[in-house]
């Protein structure tokens, strides 16, 4: 018996195991901290995961950006927050050479509500905040209703910029519209000009206040939230960024997103993760842009109801706000 403990004490650990688990603990710890990314030599620590090593003294086992796991002296350690200069500057310019666009194909809503309930998930919002939501709609008196999820709908002329006094609103390059916090100071001028009611405002203490207040503020995310200040649906800039799609157009089971850049004609379904020509889409489903004619040019675009596959249901009336177009 000892002989065999012996054995066991001399047994060198399996490191591509170790990086393994490392590496998971890393993505959990990040996903769970929402810890930003940033460039330059600030990035390779910060918001990484590490442990004490247990078989040196003083040292510490960091996982690096390219998945190595290395041993650095712990008195070596420093705390780097982000550049907050660079987040801004990086949240103004957007992803050179893109311009996104949203499709929303309408046959295929049941009002599942997953896109809804995945957007106030990462914008910390209550059950009755939304940066988009579900409308039960109908053309006219003699036609059928169906749901329409509705966010903002980053329009290329957007009213909104315009009005803001403070410049806390704008148009990136690459198609989105953002709201910067921390220069708004709730005038609500751009809900006034918002022909598609697509902002709200934060009456109240955001939900996650306590536990955001330490978080750096990031434009592309609008977390942590301000009371007092307007925010809105941000084609999640967030992950886009890393080249994802956005929570809403990965959350609904029933495939009603599209999401992709305009630039390369091409966007891909969410459920089927699907890649089709934009503009053959359109074109072969009658696409549509919400009240064009007011000169907006938003950049979500609807595929009719048609051949639906879903029976329209309603559920509790507190969900749904009704319109009539």
């Amino acid at each position: 018996m000892a002989k065999e403990k012996q054995e066991k004490s001399n047994e060198k650990p399996d490191l591509d195991k170790v990086v393994e688990e490392s590496r998971r603990d890393f993505i959990r710890r990040l996903s769970i901290a929402g810890a930003v990314s940033v460039t330059g030599a600030a990035a390779l620590y910060s918001g990484h995961s590490f442990e004490k090593a247990k078989h040196s003294k003083g040292m510490v086992r960091v996982l690096t950006e390219d998945n190595r796991l290395v041993e650095i002296p712990a008195d070596q350690i420093k705390d780097l927050k982000p550049d907050i200069k660079a987040l801004k500057a990086r949240g103004k310019e957007g992803l050179q050479g893109k311009r996104w666009v949203m499709v929303i194909d309408l046959s295929r809503c049941r009002n599942a509500r997953k896109c809804v309930e995945a957007c106030q998930s990462a914008h910390h919002l209550r059950p009755y905040e939304y940066h988009i939501n579900t409308l039960v709609m109908k053309e006219s008196v003699n036609t059928p209703e169906y749901f329409m999820p509705k966010p903002c709908q980053h329009c290329d002329n957007p009213p909104c910029v315009s009005v803001c006094p403070v410049d806390a609103t704008y148009k990136r390059q690459d198609g989105i519209v953002l709201i910067d916090n921390e220069r708004c100071i709730g005038c609500r001028f751009c809900m006034a000009a918002c022909p598609y009611s697509a902002r709200m405002f934060h009456w109240q203490e955001p939900s996650q206040a306590e536990n955001d207040k330490e978080k750096v503020y990031d434009v592309e995310l609008n977390v942590p939230q301000k009371k007092g200040t307007i925010s809105k649906c941000l084609f999640s800039a967030d992950r886009i960024r890393e080249g994802l799609l956005p929570y809403c157009v990965s959350a609904c089971p029933n495939g009603v997103f599209y999401f992709g850049d305009e630039n390369e004609d091409a966007v891909t379904n969410g459920t089927t993760k699907e890649t089709v020509m934009l503009s053959e889409l359109l074109q072969k489903n009658a696409g549509y842009r919400l009240q064009v004619e007011l000169g907006t040019n938003p950049r979500v675009y609807y595929l009719p109801p048609k051949n639906r596959l879903f029976e329209f249901e309603r559920g509790p009336e507190k969900e749904y706000r009704e319109e009539t177009i």
